[in-house]
């Protein structure tokens, strides 16, 4: 079972406009075009987060929740911890798959389960691609990268995914944006490449 990061985002209706004099209206109207300007641009309050307990640091873009749970990984019980934050709608995800064993043979497993999880969340394959995890003490590991865009939910709303999935020792981490739409390239970035395991 890989965990649901899926949330829903509500909405709110504006009030009906009143008529005023053709001054006001143009004052007002760019008042109102500035609040929903501001209204719509995302904050991102990027913030680094180390987490000693799973071995990381990465950058969220606002204060992180805390899950954690015990997940079947092909008969192989294993613990996922997880840090959240959100923004604008989109989640972003990290999490740490407490593996048995540091095996190469394991860790691909739990990869596997990983990058089939998310294909499901969203009912599409994915391609991934090789790319470098840095490693905080310098050098990198090897981990894939992909981009996931299906039907997600019981409403069927579009999602798309971006992750990253990387293995070091007894651990694997899945890395994720999940959002109705894409986040900014500079916010996408700010997250993957802030992401050094130790």
């Amino acid at each position: 079972m890989v965990l649901d990061i899926f949330r829903r985002v509500r909405f709110s209706v504006n009030p009906p406009m009143r008529a005023f004099a053709p001054a006001r209206v143009a004052a007002r109207g760019i008042v109102a075009v500035a609040f929903a300007l501001a209204a719509c641009s995302p904050t991102y309050d990027w913030r680094t987060i180390s987490n000693d307990a799973s071995g990381y640091s990465i950058d969220l873009p606002a204060k992180p929740d805390k899950d954690e749970r015990r997940i079947d990984v092909n008969g192989t019980p294993m613990r996922m911890r997880v840090q959240t934050a959100e923004v604008a709608g989109d989640v972003f995800v990290v999490g740490t798959l407490d593996l048995p064993d540091a095996q190469p043979a394991t860790q691909q497993k739990a990869l596997d389960f990983l990058r089939a999880g998310l294909a499901r969340n969203v009912g599409s394959g994915a391609e991934a691609r090789p790319v470098a995890v840095p490693l905080a003490a310098g050098g990198s590991v090897e981990g894939v990268e992909m981009r996931i865009a299906g039907k997600a939910g019981t409403n069927g709303d579009t999602r798309t995914i971006h992750a990253r999935l990387v293995a070091k020792g007894a651990r694997a981490y899945q890395v994720a944006i999940v959002g109705r739409t894409e986040p900014p390239v500079e916010q996408i970035d700010q997250f993957f490449q802030s992401f050094k395991l130790y």
